[in-house]
């Protein structure tokens, strides 16, 4: 399976496996587990996701890092025994290489609010060392570069998706409520949502994400070929 197919959903921060499978029930294409994080919390532990993981299989999993070091980045993908890592650290393309280097399939943001390069410059650096870019958004309350619930310019995101030649995910503030403008506007080869899809306890709601696959293939469907 091409991973990185058009329109594509991702649902981020999955907490067990009937979670898991609900999601992937429901559509969802991608589970993402967000790891080693500098502000939010985890929502299961390292030993919790690789369980999870053990049993949804790693093929529709990826983990959300915001690790820097390439060594200790290749030692969790295999702990966890997944292939796929979304990097949201500031890394130089230098370390992205590296991180690269291993066989992973990297998925690199680009943190409007927080990442100073335009986005051509942007792409320029880094695409020959990734397989896709995520866009999000950056909290200055919080200092969080992801998993914030907030909406950033989509015009910056749809620069991104001009200029790169690398599938381009947008990220950042998604609800069953929005997405499918987000997509009208941006015109990203998929979509993540992480917090837009949960109810007052962080517990994902069947029927948000019902929605929201709903409304994100129908903004999908209204993209031009």
């Amino acid at each position: 399976m091409n991973i990185f197919r058009p329109g594509l959903i991702q649902v981020a921060g999955i907490r067990s496996v009937e979670e898991g499978r609900m999601v992937l029930d429901r559509g969802v294409h991608l589970l993402g587990f967000p790891l080693r994080l500098p502000v939010h919390a985890e929502d299961v532990s390292e030993d919790r996701a690789r369980e999870i993981i053990g049993v949804l299989g790693p093929s529709r999993c990826v983990v959300i890092t915001y690790e820097d070091d390439p060594r200790r980045l290749k030692d969790l993908c295999r702990f966890l025994n997944v292939r796929t890592a979304q990097v949201h650290s500031p890394v130089s393309p230098d370390v992205l290489a590296r991180m690269k280097a291993g066989g992973l399939a990297l998925i690199k943001s680009y943190v409007v609010g927080r990442d100073s390069l335009p986005p051509e410059e942007f792409v320029r650096a880094y695409a020959p060392f990734c397989d896709a870019f995520i866009t999000d958004t950056f909290d200055p309350a919080s200092g969080a570069s992801g998993a914030t619930g907030r909406v950033h310019d989509w015009a910056v995101s749809a620069e991104l998706v001009r200029c790169s030649p690398l599938p381009v995910l947008l990220a950042g503030g998604l609800r069953p409520e929005n997405v499918r403008a987000a997509v009208a506007a941006v015109a990203p080869a998929g979509v993540d949502v992480h917090t837009g899809v949960e109810d007052a306890s962080g517990v994902k709601d069947s029927g948000l994400v019902a929605a929201f696959v709903w409304e994100a293939r129908a903004g999908f469907a209204g993209l031009a070929p």
